[in-house]
């Protein structure tokens, strides 16, 4: 299951790097997206990968066997900020393209 998660985190990253130096501002704005995406990825899987197993301490539970939840809330919290980043940018990216009329990052064709 690592690999699997390692894999996804470092095709996300690679490809939101890509699309960040792409000249169009949408395809920046989803590379930027997809970086996000990674890096919640990652900090999510900074609380170990462990399965069916209780978040919080119960009588006769080792805490070798629990989940961090601070990564969790963390993710959470991540999310929540990039959903607003995201929409902040597609706002600023439709007011540019209206006062200099192209989607382009430098503003030249």
């Amino acid at each position: 299951m690592e690999i699997v998660l390692s894999i996804g985190i470092g095709v996300l990253s690679a490809s939101g790097t890509w699309l960040l130096f792409r000249p169009r501002t949408y395809q920046v704005i989803i590379g930027l997206s997809l970086l996000s995406y990674a890096v919640n990825l990652f900090i999510f899987s900074m609380g170990r990968l462990t399965f069916n197993s209780p978040p919080v301490l119960r009588d006769g539970v080792s805490t070798q066997a629990l989940t961090d939840p601070v990564p969790q809330a963390l993710v959470l919290t991540a999310i929540v900020i990039g959903f607003a980043m995201t929409a902040l940018f597609l706002v600023v990216l439709l007011a540019a393209r209206g006062f200099t009329g192209t989607d382009h990052v430098d503003s030249r064709e």
